[in-house]
């Protein structure tokens, strides 16, 4: 009998698909050395060869099925791998699987079922195929009402996906937002969604700058509401002015001219917040020549 654990360790070990270390557990008596040997052998266990590698290029892309839509990550290591049809394929199936399923988690979303297997073994055998480490990074799902409408943009072919759900006004109207949160990185859609300790965090910085600066004790809390207010303008998406606008209206009063409101936003840039590959063309090469 091959317990739930081993299979759980000779994944993490190998990064094969399912049925692929079922069968070197049985193949191998349950060791799980010769179990990764076994692999190793046939040549599956390929990808897990990658998984220390620095995955940080990849694509944002967005489906949008009437009333659902999802926006997701998946990452490679080169941008070169990331316009590989084989890559973009399985994105779009990835999304798909997305779409057509309740998933709440990335562990959900990886035992969907795939055209090989799960999702898991689809971006497994991908790697293996592709031969660059390939991982399904995050992903949002949306659902809307019938009195709402999305607004997706893609930037840079991929480098750059934002969803906007807005109530009211019309698809064309959500886009241009979206292409604002494209162009203005804003954190956050509204001011209530800013986590409190960061907003604390941001005025306490705010008060030091103060005080350091030498202004008035008694005048410091009068002072950081005006910055408080700037920090808003920069981060929500709400409080930003809105790049088309010729008035300097918000993007919130932008939205409420046309009949709307914004009710939310999701914008994934590939790579933010990764540590990024250091390209050295040279090295690569020698290496190559090397083994």
């Amino acid at each position: 009998m091959i317990s739930a654990s081993l299979v759980k360790e000779l994944r993490e070990k190998t990064g094969a698909g399912m049925l692929d270390y079922k069968k070197a557990l049985e193949a191998c008596n349950a060791d799980i050395e010769k179990a990764v040997d076994w692999l190793r052998e046939k040549g599956i266990s390929k990808a897990a060869k990658k998984a220390d590698r620095i995955a940080a290029e990849g694509l944002a892309a967005i489906v949008v099925d009437e009333n659902k839509a999802a926006i997701v990550e998946v990452n490679s290591e080169t941008d070169f791998v990331a316009k590989n049809s084989e890559f973009t394929s399985m994105v779009d199936e990835i999304l798909k699987a997305i779409i057509n399923n309740d998933v709440k988690t990335n562990e959900d979303v990886l035992n969907l079922s795939s055209s090989e297997g799960t999702i898991n073994d689809l971006i497994v055998n991908k790697t293996a195929k592709i031969g660059e480490k390939l991982s399904f990074r995050r992903f949002t799902k949306v659902e809307k009402k019938d009195n709402e409408v999305f607004g997706s943009y893609i930037h840079m072919g991929g480098k750059i996906a934002v969803l906007v759900t807005l109530e009211g006004a019309n698809e064309e109207v959500a886009k241009d937002v979206a292409m604002h949160a494209a162009a203005m990185r804003p954190m956050y859609t509204k001011e209530s969604d800013v986590p409190t300790d960061v907003l604390e965090h941001e005025k306490n910085v705010m008060r030091e700058q103060l005080l350091n600066e030498g202004k008035p004790a008694d005048r410091i809390d009068t002072i950081l509401q005006g910055k408080v207010k700037k920090y808003y303008e920069e981060v929500c998406l709400e409080n930003q002015i809105f790049v088309k606008a010729e008035n300097k209206e918000t993007v919130a009063k932008f939205v409420a001219n046309n009949g709307g409101k914004v009710v939310s936003m999701i914008r994934y840039e590939v790579g933010e917040g990764m540590e990024k590959r250091v390209e050295d063309f040279a090295a690569e090469v020698a290496k190559q020549m090397n083994q």
